[in-house]
């Protein structure tokens, strides 16, 4: 369980990282902002408290999907205006005081899948505009800490979330497990790296996969009690197809503008 926690998201944020490096802090955010920790959060609460536990979580987590978009919308805003500790911790309180917010509420799931749809489309237009990149940041270097740091900075979020969501019960460990882990630290990184448009840029990215974070959740609140842990292989391969799906219709879009 140790080994889960401390390895398999870190594993998945390097590789985020390093696809951003290659095709750009876009892809890098469509990337992380898939359940790339949600999903493992999720997974370890099964192991320990089982199907019924985790679907409750995974009814949670859709609805907790709304504060990723606020999150996103809060740290590309005050990005412009200070650095990347005070833009993450402003961005953290904004999602904290959303979950609390979203504990209140009690709403079934294609409610919750309508809400968080609605938050992720809000989200992409009320982001500011990146500047153009004076320089290409794919081919940049990076110091030899930061693959590591950006490791060790996951793994230690997702012990600290993991850890409690025993006495959090599911609806608090649901509405935590979709807490931007992964985005946080790519975008922190990315912001004290490169500046505030590289992070606005990945989180463009970010809330593109909330279109199939959300179906994720869904289907792993609906399948988990059947057919147990084989639910979130079939959720995730239906999150990759809904994304998917989703770069294609938007890269098509400005086509159709134009036409």
């Amino acid at each position: 369980m140790l080994l889960l926690k401390l390895f398999l998201s870190p594993a998945l944020v390097v590789s985020s990282t390093l696809a951003g490096r290659r095709w750009g802090p876009e892809i890098a955010g469509i990337l992380v902002g898939l359940p790339v920790v949600a999903g493992p959060i999720l997974f370890i609460t099964h192991l320990q408290h089982g199907a019924d536990f985790t679907s409750r979580a995974a009814a949670s987590s859709l609805l907790g999907l709304v504060s990723i978009a606020v999150f996103a919308v809060v740290f590309s805003h005050v990005a412009g205006h200070f650095g990347w500790l005070i833009t993450l911790l402003a961005s953290w309180a904004a999602v904290l005081l959303s979950d609390f917010a979203l504990s209140l509420v009690d709403v079934t799931g294609p409610a919750a899948l309508a809400c968080t749809l609605a938050a992720a489309t809000v989200a992409i237009v009320l982001m500011p505009e990146a500047e153009p990149e004076r320089f290409d940041e794919r081919g940049q270097s990076s110091p030899s800490w930061d693959l590591p740091g950006r490791a060790l900075a996951t793994g230690t979020l997702v012990i600290t979330v993991t850890t409690v969501s025993g006495a959090l019960g599911p609806s608090w460990t649901g509405l935590l497990a979709p807490f931007p882990i992964a985005i946080s630290v790519v975008v922190a990184f990315s912001h004290a790296q490169s500046g505030p448009a590289a992070a606005i840029r990945t989180l463009t990215g970010a809330l593109t996969s909330l279109f199939s974070f959300a179906p994720f959740c869904l289907l792993l609140s609906a399948l988990v009690r059947p057919v147990g842990g084989a639910a979130f292989v079939l959720s995730a391969a239906a999150a990759v197809a809904v994304q998917l799906l989703v770069v294609r219709v938007r890269r098509a879009l400005p086509l159709r503008r134009t036409t």
